[in-house]
């Protein structure tokens, strides 16, 4: 089961690998004059996002920094962290970490595509009460996020599905999720 999945995620990481890279191709091909101009972090955009959620006995905080390179005007490509603390008083408390990377691809000006492999070690301790004793839950959660969302300026908004989505094991209650990515 195992070795299957770890098999769909390097076939589609490679998939989306050579769709990235013959668009590159293809836009090599187009231009050929060279720009000595134009540096690496003339290109480089910084982004991510943070959340924080406090309630009645509630705390959820994240951090997820990311950077994406700029190829050209259609396709970029990136790299981002993650780190998030959730705990639900006198029942468990978890730690979130891990990377991912990410494609954007931008057909028109105002449509993004986008493919993101996200890697995460999920550690849940349980508190023991009147129903179950005390245990932890440490394991690595993988997701493949397809998205598509309408971009205005450095804004993107819109939504993304993760293709291996499982509902016993996921860290999200949904493959499903909505997304808005700022990139400066």
């Amino acid at each position: 089961m195992k070795k299957m999945h770890f098999s769909i995620v390097f076939k589609s990481f490679f998939v989306i690998l050579i769709s990235l890279f013959s668009n590159l191709m293809s836009a090599q091909e187009e231009n050929n004059v060279i720009d000595n101009n134009n540096q690496f972090w003339d290109r480089v955009q910084f982004g991510g996002g943070l959340g924080l959620g406090i309630g009645s006995g509630y705390t959820d905080i994240s951090v997820m920094p990311s950077a994406i390179y700029n190829i050209n005007e259609i396709v970029a490509v990136g790299v981002g962290l993650q780190f998030g603390y959730l705990s639900s008083k006198n029942y468990y408390s978890s730690y979130v970490y891990g990377g991912s990377i990410l494609g954007l691809v931008n057909p028109i000006p105002e449509i993004q595509l986008s493919a993101e492999l996200e890697q995460v070690r999920v550690n849940t301790d349980y508190k023991a009460n009147n129903n179950r004793p005390s245990f932890s839950d440490d394991y690595w959660n993988t997701a493949l996020f397809l998205g598509a969302g309408y971009r205005t300026g450095s804004v993107t908004v819109g939504a993304r599905y993760d293709v291996l989505f499982n509902d016993e094991r996921s860290l999200y209650g949904s493959a499903f999720m909505p997304f808005v990515r700022v990139y400066f």
